[in-house]
Parts: structure tokens; C-alpha cells; sequence
């Protein structure tokens, strides 16, 4: 089991920014695909971006242009920029790893989440 720990989460105004971070231990975190989700009170869990190995990154439609997905393989760590934060992207952001080639959607193991919230 890999263990993932987010932090970085917090109370912001809309128009503010976070960056969110998603450290682990793991020696081989370089070979991962890496990925956010979040999950509203009520609702279901939603993708939110993901970084493959290669450094290629994908997004959902409703974060495109205002968060954006990186990595720093040295620090065994991932982020998440959340820029222009509206009140619709107040949720429990949550970090993901996989370690094979599969769905950018699909992952073996997550963190414990990060709660962001941002205020109108």
C-alpha cells in the first residue's frame, strides 16, 4: 500500500488561489500517474486533472484553464494550482496514484483529503 498525504487545503475568497500538495515515501513515485479528484458533501466523487509519468496532464472541462497539475519526482510529490476559485469547486480535493498503464480515471491508491473552501 502506498500511502498519500494531501495538504495545502483551506478557506479562500472566489477569484483566490491554493496550491495543493500530495506527497508519499514511495521510492518509485516517479513511475505513478497521479491524479485529483474532489468530492462535494452529498455528491459523488468527480475527476479533477491527472499527470501521467510522461508529464502529459489532463483536466475536467469545468477547471480547464484555471488549475493546473505538475509534478516534482525529486520530492515524491505532486500539486494541484487552483487559480479563479469559484464557490463551485468547494469540496474535499483528494490525491490518487496508480503505478500501471491504465484509465486516467482509475487508481489503486488515495489519500485522506484536503478540504478547500471558497466563499462568494
Amino acid at each position: 500500500q502506498v500511502q498519500l498525504v494531501e495538504s495545502g487545503g483551506g478557506l479562500v475568497q472566489a477569484g483566490g488561489s491554493l496550491r495543493l500538495s500530495c506527497a508519499t515515501s514511495a521510492p518509485t513515485f516517479s513511475t505513478y500517474r497521479m491524479g485529483w479528484f474532489r468530492q462535494a458533501p452529498g455528491k459523488e466523487r468527480e475527476f479533477v486533472a491527472a499527470i501521467r509519468r510522461s508529464g502529459n496532464t489532463y483536466y475536467a472541462d469545468s477547471v480547464k484553464g484555471r488549475f493546473t497539475i505538475s509534478r516534482e519526482n525529486a520530492k515524491r510529490t505532486v500539486y494541484l494550482q487552483m487559480n479563479n476559485l469559484q464557490p463551485e469547486d468547494t469540496a474535499a480535493y483528494y490525491c490518487a496514484a496508480d503505478p500501471q498503464l491504465r484509465s486516467i480515471y482509475e487508481y489503486a491508491w488515495w489519500g485522506q483529503g484536503t478540504q478547500v473552501t471558497v466563499s462568494s
